[in-house]
This record gives structure tokens, C-alpha cells and sequence, in this order.
């Protein structure tokens, strides 16, 4: 575990951070700025779930808030530098949680008939801002992707992430006894 003895270094002053293996790179670099987007994605969920979410949707999102932090220490070191320091990362495991969640919820909320417009109840509506920082996030790791080496899990579990949230919101306003919110594609 780290341990935080002081929490200002003075190190970022100059619009630089330091990478998990020591490289110092500017702030706005692409790489920084998807795992601040994924910081922000988790503090999304935080809201959502400080909202009081069904307890059916607690374990999940606490366990995912973790998972994005294992996300983020993926994403802050150089792929080169995996092997000296092995750090957390995304495995297929966490792919694989994510679609058992998705197909143990979709039966209960059903066949999606219709588009869904973003809300409902107050635990749903901030799900769905986090499905849309997620796929935020997901846009960012595919160009990060496409000029650096990551882990293609990083890819695979935000979309994933995104669809799990997605279907976590409709079941969310059905727990609510809230009705989902249609698109109407005549008005």
C-alpha cells in the first residue's frame, strides 16, 4: 500500500508529473489525461453510490471503483516498466466481472425497445454520467493506444465498464419503480 507522509510535492509546479516509473511528463500529456479521466469516472460512481443506489448495485460499484484504480496505476506505467515494478493492473478477470454483471442484470430490465434518454431517478441519472465519462475515458485510452503501448485490457474493460453502467442505470430506475425516460424520435 502507499503511504502518503505529506500530501504537496511541489514536483507538478511546473506543469509536469511524475509517471509510475519515474518519468517526469507534462501534466496535459494524452496519458495523464486519460487517468484523470478515469479519476474522474470513479468519483462519478462515488457520487452515484452516495446518492443510495439499490443494495443490489453497492458490491459492484465499490468493487469497480477499486478495479479503476488498478485502471489508472495500468495506465501510469510505461509498458516497459510493468515487469521491474508490477504494478496493479486490468486482467481479463475483471472483463469477465463486469459481463457476468451485465447478464445477470439485462433479463430484469428487459429487452431495451426503445433509446433511453439519460435519466429517471437520482442513482440512475448519475450512472448514466458515469457511462458517459467512461466512454470518455474509452475515447482518450484508444488515442493514447494509437501512439503509445497500453494494455489492450485497459480498452476492453471500459467499454465494458460503459455497458455495465448503461444497464446498472435502467435497473437502478426500475428499482425506483421510476420509468425510464424515451427517446421520441417524433418530436
Amino acid at each position: 500500500m502507499p503511504r502518503l507522509t505529506k500530501i504537496y510535492t511541489r514536483g507538478g509546479d511546473g506543469g509536469t508529473t511524475s509517471l509510475g516509473g519515474g518519468q517526469r511528463v507534462a501534466k496535459d500529456s494524452l496519458r495523464v489525461q486519460v487517468y484523470g479521466t478515469v479519476d474522474e469516472l470513479n468519483s462519478h460512481i462515488g457520487l452515484a453510490l452516495a446518492s443510495g443506489l439499490s443494495d443490489r448495485l453497492q458490491r459492484p460499484l465499490g468493487e469497480i471503483q477499486n478495479e479503476l484504480f488498478h485502471l489508472g496505476s495500468d495506465l501510469c506505467f510505461l509498458e516497459e516498466d510493468k515487469e521491474s515494478y508490477t504494478p496493479p493492473q486490468i486482467e481479463q478477470r475483471h472483463v469477465d466481472r463486469l459481463e457476468a454483471l451485465i447478464d445477470e442484470l439485462t433479463p430484469i430490465v428487459g429487452v431495451l425497445e426503445n433509446f433511453i434518454l439519460p435519466g429517471g431517478s437520482l442513482g440512475a441519472s448519475h450512472l448514466h454520467v458515469a457511462r458517459t465519462v467512461c466512454r470518455r475515458a474509452e475515447r482518450e485510452a484508444t488515442s493514447l493506444a494509437n501512439q503509445d503501448k497500453i494494455s489492450p485490457q485497459v480498452i476492453r474493460y471500459l467499454n465494458r465498464l460503459s455497458d455495465a453502467l448503461f444497464v446498472m442505470s435502467r435497473f437502478e430506475n426500475l428499482q425506483q419503480g421510476v420509468a425510464e425516460p424515451l427517446w421520441d424520435p417524433s418530436a
